[in-house]
């Protein structure tokens, strides 16, 4: 944090507004870089499953609002004590820092582990339960069940970032976070496809490879994870300089530790939850329309997600920022940052929402070579882009609201936005428009989200329900 100015800003400085743009900027940016490069990961990796055919690309996208699921409620449980970590970096407590930090090892790790049984449990049975088509369950199951045996990593992973994040160092976990996505292509290419030959540089080599399809695809990614979890973890016990393990300390669980937790991450693994399921139940009313559908449903899903990056980003510097400001006692500052966040959120996505409305027949070329599902895409993604910039509104007040331990309420709004919205007239647009009448009602909901979110914002209702423990 301190090569940012940061840790003046806290303790010295009023602060002035290009200062608080530069250390937003300057926080987001390893995030934001290591978003680029998992969506551009993300891009190679649906090209080379697309490369097998829509049916390939269906079956990954049938399950992939259920891997979403699992994802995201590792991450509200691993926010759960990352939270606590940053407002107690940011009063200076960093023993108490990691000690909350030991304790979420052993937590999450059985919680993970009890996540993966579970979910490997019903892999078999999951694709059929969502509509799937015949020719596409098999894969389908497999895929989840490999994804499902990575859990305890994948949390381990998250658990990491997010604590390096909250201790002010984001250069570290995008760094390695970009890794993950740089070892998915390396093992997919040698995974998805079979042995072949390449040219590179004019002379003709060949290129090992296991042939094992989708199944390839889910164990390329399940490697990854493992692999550059390890690296996080020593990364955060021994090279990080206010969390470093190696000082005295103790693992007991503690009451407070354990409650406060639960109150910061309970609320937003269900909102993940119902967010999620929410994605499941869309996926189950899109999965009617055809193969086509869902195919183009998945890659357009993959193409958006290049115009939330930069509110990704913004989101986990705005708890990082917001968390440390609060635990410092710096009322001014956390209002000021709040409102800057917010703004250069709107800003950024409806810039990235204008690119990518020029260059989607171009990338969805590169995702697909189905020209019909290309189409189908290209028109879905071009109306929802419209509302980026409420989309980002969403994505930063949530981040911001996060920092202060606020997430009951945020987490009913989304709960109530995406069920009670987008769900809804879902169920009444896609049997008359198709995939378009989803997208149509996925674009309402970004705008009311992103309305009711502002308003909460503005309100200030989440700043005095902000949190720091005295344990």
């Amino acid at each position: 944090m301190k090569k940012h100015g940061f840790d003046s800003f806290l303790y010295k400085e009023k602060g002035s507004l290009p200062k608080q743009i530069w250390i937003v900027l300057s926080l987001s940016f390893p995030a934001i870089m290591a978003q680029i490069t998992s969506i551009a990961m993300q891009y190679i990796d649906a090209g080379m499953v697309g490369s097998l055919g829509a049916d390939a690309t269906a079956a990954i996208g049938l399950v992939s609002s259920s891997t979403w699921l699992i994802g995201g409620t590792t991450i509200g449980l691993a926010t759960g004590f990352s939270v606590q970590v940053a407002q107690m970096v940011g009063a200076r407590r960093y023993e108490d820092a990691a000690d909350v930090l030991r304790q979420s090892f052993s937590i999450l790790l059985l919680i993970g582990l009890g996540i993966a049984l579970l979910g490997a449990g019903v892999s078999r049975f999951l694709p059929g339960w969502l509509g799937g088509q015949k020719e596409i369950l098999a894969d389908a199951g497999i895929y989840f069940f490999i994804y499902c045996c990575s859990v305890p990593f994948v949390m381990m992973r998250q658990l990491a970032s997010s604590m390096m994040q909250a201790s002010g160092d984001m250069r570290t976990p995008g760094i390695l976070s970009a890794m993950v996505c740089l070892l998915d292509v390396f093992f997919n290419m040698l995974l998805i496809f079979p042995a072949r030959r390449i040219a590179v540089f004019g002379l003709a080599i060949t290129m090992p490879g296991a042939g094992l399809g989708v199944k390839g695809a889910a164990l390329g990614t399940a490697l990854s994870d493992m692999i550059i979890a390890l690296i996080m973890l020593y990364m955060l016990c021994f090279r990080n300089r206010k969390l470093d393990l190696r000082k005295p300390g103790s693992w007991r669980w503690k009451r407070t530790t354990i409650e406060t937790a639960a109150r910061i991450a309970i609320p937003i693994s269900l909102d993940q939850f119902f967010m999620c399921s929410a994605y499941i139940a869309a996926t189950k009313i899109v999965a009617g329309i055809g193969t086509n559908a869902v195919a183009a449903n998945s890659l357009a899903i993959t193409a958006e997600s290049l115009c939330y990056m930069p509110g990704y980003g913004i989101a986990v510097a705005a708890t990082t920022i917001i968390g440390q400001t609060i635990g410092a006692g710096r009322k001014d500052l956390t209002r000021s940052f709040s409102r800057l966040i917010v703004t250069l959120g709107m800003t950024l996505m409806g810039a990235a929402a204008v690119f990518m409305y020029m260059m989607a027949p171009a990338i969805f070329s590169l995702l697909t070579n189905n020209p019909q599902v290309a189409k189908l895409g290209t028109q879905v993604l071009r109306m929802e882009l419209i509302a980026e910039p409420f989309y980002g509104a969403s994505f930063c007040c949530a981040g911001i609201f996060r920092g202060a331990g606020d997430t009951f309420i945020p987490s009913v709004m989304n709960l109530c936005s995406m069920w009670g919205v987008r769900i809804i007239l879902a169920f009444f647009l896609v049997p008359r428009l198709g995939l378009m009448g989803y997208w149509l009602a996925m674009t309402i909901e970004l705008y009311f989200r992103g309305i009711i979110f502002l308003i909460r914002l503005v309100r200030g209702k989440w700043y005095r329900k902000s949190i720091l423990i005295q344990n």
